[in-house]
């Protein structure tokens, strides 16, 4: 019999860290995933006077993405692997005509490509062809390891390494907005999708680039970001009393 999963902590001051906390956080841009960790960790770490407590986020965010963290202290750290697991869901926007090396704002453009040819009914085969049950090569800069290294230390180093293709599931990719070269759009999709391989594979489909410039995740499993904690707001409660 599978064991619930614990439910979001809504009230910080009769929260058990130790025991076990799940906490919704909304991500600022230019922040990293690991950024958060550790200043809510710093934070509790004082509110109980310890030296040490588990901190542990179930889902990496670039640092140029924003939206929904699902953080988890104390021995509800334990339950990492099944937020993990959940569908995702994500907001942005693709630039097209311009890649990139990292397939998103975070490196400068490479390429130029024309995009006077693409129509509607283009990007609508393209949006299909990225439907649906996919092999999806992932980044160059990611924290994908081989060898015992992170991709991104290597593609910073100019290094480049062959990566295999991941079997991935793409269950909504609907277009929202289109005003060229920018296209909006919402995907839904499995554990370790990468949405800026998405945008880059876009761009190939469309004979053209592209790449990321907005991104948002929106939704974990049943999780939305419109219930997560603003994340100075959060530091600050954690800080009263101290």
């Amino acid at each position: 019999m599978d064991v619930p999963l614990p439910q979001p902590t809504t009230d910080i001051t009769d929260a058990d860290f130790q025991a076990g906390t799940v906490l919704l956080v909304n991500k600022p841009k230019d922040w990293t995933s690991f950024d958060v960790i550790n200043k809510l960790r710093h934070r509790i770490k004082r509110k109980l006077g310890v030296k040490k407590i588990k901190v542990g986020h179930a889902g990496t965010l670039d640092p140029m993405a924003t939206g929904l963290l699902i953080i988890c202290t104390g021995k509800f750290t334990k339950q990492i692997d099944r937020f993990q697991g959940m569908q995702k869901e994500y907001t942005g926007t693709i630039k097209l005509g311009e890649s990139t090396p990292s397939y998103d704002a975070e490196t400068k453009p490479d390429n130029v490509y024309p995009i006077d040819h693409i129509t509607p009914q283009a990007m609508e085969a393209a949006r299909e062809g990225l439907t649906g049950d996919i092999a999806q090569l992932p980044p160059m800069f990611s924290a994908i390891k081989v060898d015992g290294q992170p991709l991104y230390k290597m593609a910073r180093k100019g290094i480049k390494i062959e990566v295999k293709p991941r079997p991935v599931s793409i269950y909504r990719f609907d277009i929202t907005r289109t005003e060229m070269p920018e296209v909006d759009f919402l995907i839904e999709c499995s554990k370790g999708t990468y949405i800026r391989s998405i945008a880059h594979d876009f761009g190939q489909n469309l004979q053209s680039g592209a790449h990321l410039i907005a991104l948002c995740r929106t939704k974990i499993g049943d999780f939305r970001l419109e219930d997560a904690w603003d994340l100075e707001e959060l530091a600050g409660l954690l800080e009263e009393g101290v």
